[in-house]
């Protein structure tokens, strides 16, 4: 079987590092590149088409990792939002404590999520998140 026809590696080795740094009582956070197509976050954090997310379970609710998508709530600047990244989005994972983690390297399962990212880039993208968790 051709690499092309597996299932990306990426969800696997993004659960293992995040347990892995969670069982070392650190902080795992992420780089999301926010170019990527289904990309669900507050723009006003965005800075050179990235954002860093806190991921740990106290600083996060209703997360929930599958082998598309990572999603949850959080709170930025006091404001509680859902947050969605998916899988082909992800560019690395560390802890914040010492840097340790991983980068992810392209894959080519993700390259039609790329090219939709790069459709979407010419339409105009939303300045807020609309699905602003409601306590």
């Amino acid at each position: 079987m051709e690499l092309e026809q597996m299932t990306p590696r990426r969800p696997y080795i993004f659960r293992a590092f995040y347990d892995w740094i969670l069982d070392n009582d650190l902080t795992p956070y992420i780089v999301v590149n926010t170019s990527v197509y289904g990309v669900l976050v507050p723009q006003e954090f965005i800075q050179n088409n990235q954002i860093i997310l806190n991921i740990a379970p106290q600083s996060v609710g209703q997360y929930l990792a599958t082998n598309e998508q990572i999603e949850f709530n959080a709170r930025f600047s006091g404001m509680p939002q859902h947050i969605v990244v998916p899988m082909a989005a992800i560019e690395a994972i560390y802890a914040r404590e010492n840097g340790v983690g991983m980068g992810f390297e392209d894959e080519p399962q993700y390259h039609a999520q790329r090219e939709a990212s790069s459709q979407q880039t010419e339409q105009v993208k939303p300045k807020t998140n609309p699905f602003r968790v409601v306590k």
